[in-house]
């Protein structure tokens, strides 16, 4: 399954857009949301396979940027059907009462070569706040479009989100923390016009 083509959600659409402002496109073929947990005896990979991302503002002056990052729950996937399914009941994610799993931006900033990111994640009925350290890289890519990368790998207690806290399973074998692995590809428009939601299924 394709990875979900980027759009802006409604929050965003239905404010006006500054002169000057900028809107990410994702790259779906390179951009990767994805996460490792560990058992005592060996790591699980996996990733999200649908999920939706609104960076707006002017990569050249954070102060302005506002990012919104919602993931489909049901749509991860570890390459095990049995697991993925078990991962979606309510010994873990609850992904029928907890659909989305959503961060939102409250500031950025440069540090250095690093671009900070703090915000507050929502993740299955738990908002605690977020900051994400990105690496960044700009270049022409393979096609000679001026390309933006952002990477950033932190790790989660799972814990603290009541992820596998009343799973036996969990409780014997899988670890507190998960690293969360973050790839984002793509291109910043000017933003003319509001544009209309895309999707890839």
């Amino acid at each position: 399954m394709r990875l979900a083509s980027v759009f802006l959600p409604l929050l965003l659409l239905l404010s006006p857009l500054a002169a000057g402002t900028k809107v990410f496109t994702p790259d779906t073929n390179h951009s990767i949301i994805g996460f490792k947990a560990s058992t005592f005896l060996f790591d699980v990979p996996g990733r999200f396979e649908k999920y939706q991302v609104a960076i707006q503002g002017d990569p050249s002056d954070l102060s302005s940027v506002k990012i919104r990052v919602e993931l489909v729950t049901k749509s991860l996937n570890t390459a095990n059907k049995m697991r993925d399914d078990h991962l979606r009941t309510e010994d873990f994610f609850d992904a029928t009462k907890y659909p989305k799993i959503v961060f939102t931006s409250e500031k950025a900033w440069r540090q250095g070569d690093t671009v900070v990111v703090q915000g507050n994640l929502d993740l299955h009925g738990v908002v605690k706040p977020l900051q994400i350290s990105f690496t960044e890289a700009k270049g022409l890519n393979g096609a000679g479009m001026e390309t933006w990368a952002y990477k950033a790998t932190l790790p989660l207690n799972r814990k603290d989100y009541g992820i596998g806290a009343d799973s036996v399973a969990a409780k014997i074998s899988l670890k507190d923390e998960v690293s969360l692995n973050l790839m984002l590809v793509g291109f910043f428009n000017d933003a003319r016009v509001k544009e209309t939601p895309h999707a890839k299924k």
